[in-house]
């Protein structure tokens, strides 16, 4: 593990995991009550996403410019919530977190701004979110990387929860999450959370794994028509505008259908 320069430990009520934050080499991270990172941000490029998993997330720009909203379960380091509040000033952006110590720690540490007429980092349960009919058929994209401080797999994956996610999507919308998990039982709490992806959603597709065993998967409410040539002309588009590694995206995915 990397020597660590700073780490300073956020007071915490015990109904919620410690939240701790260090720094090394003009990176700082944010933990829950163990070395494991929950998120980075580089200080230089406070906007940016540092992790690669992160980046994958955004996957979705390949098949969709202009999202009218897009919301974020867990908020982790706020990588996600500030990339998409800055690179898309039309689009409302919503992100749900049980933890207030993170949103607090987020709002101190990591750049995340106040809420306004666009963003708002609301302190709630995901699957109360998701359950809620106010927003079903809202949201163009989701963006879940649910996690608690043991990290042993996602805190939400059970069919009904996807299919719940399924439901705030609009017709076209499409879903990213994040298939983190314990090395002992990762390849079953994958493939648990594919099956229970793949009822919900009408066509379910994973990038190869990155760092740290994450593997990222997307999830279409409707499957799309895949054109490999336009979708490396958009990734160079996508490398322009937002310095995110698009063309490996579109490699992962032709590598799966080629699988």
């Amino acid at each position: 593990m990397k020597p660590i320069e700073m780490y300073r430990t956020l007071q915490t009520a015990q109904t919620h995991p410690e939240v701790s934050i260090s720094e090394f080499i003009g990176v700082r991270n944010l933990h829950l009550s163990s070395d494991a990172i929950q998120g980075s941000m580089r200080l230089a490029m406070p906007d940016q996403i540092e992790l690669e998993y992160v980046q994958q997330m955004m996957m979705w720009l390949l098949f969709k410019k202009d999202p009218q909203h897009i919301a974020q379960l867990g908020l982790g380091a706020a990588s996600l919530t500030k990339f998409c509040y800055r690179q898309f000033p039309q689009t409302k952006i919503t992100a749900i977190e049980l933890n207030p110590h993170v949103i607090k720690a987020c709002h101190e540490h990591f750049k995340l701004p106040p809420n306004d007429e666009r963003l708002q980092v609301l302190e709630m349960d995901a699957m109360e979110f998701v359950c809620d009919s106010n927003n079903h058929h809202q949201l163009n994209i989701l963006q879940v990387d649910l996690y608690d401080a043991a990290a042993e797999a996602p805190a939400l994956s059970s069919p009904a929860f996807y299919r719940a996610c399924a439901d705030c999507l609009k017709d076209d919308g499409m879903l990213t999450v994040n298939l983190f998990g314990n090395p002992d039982n990762y390849e079953a709490n994958c493939n648990a959370n594919i099956e229970a992806l793949e009822a919900a959603f009408d066509a379910v597709v994973w990038l190869p794994m990155v760092h740290d065993a994450n593997t990222v998967a997307i999830a279409f409410k409707q499957a799309p028509s895949v054109d490999f040539e336009a979708l490396y002309e958009r990734a160079t588009e996508i490398r322009l505008t937002t310095k995110l590694p698009a063309a490996k995206w579109v490699n992962g995915l032709k590598a799966w259908m080629a699988d």
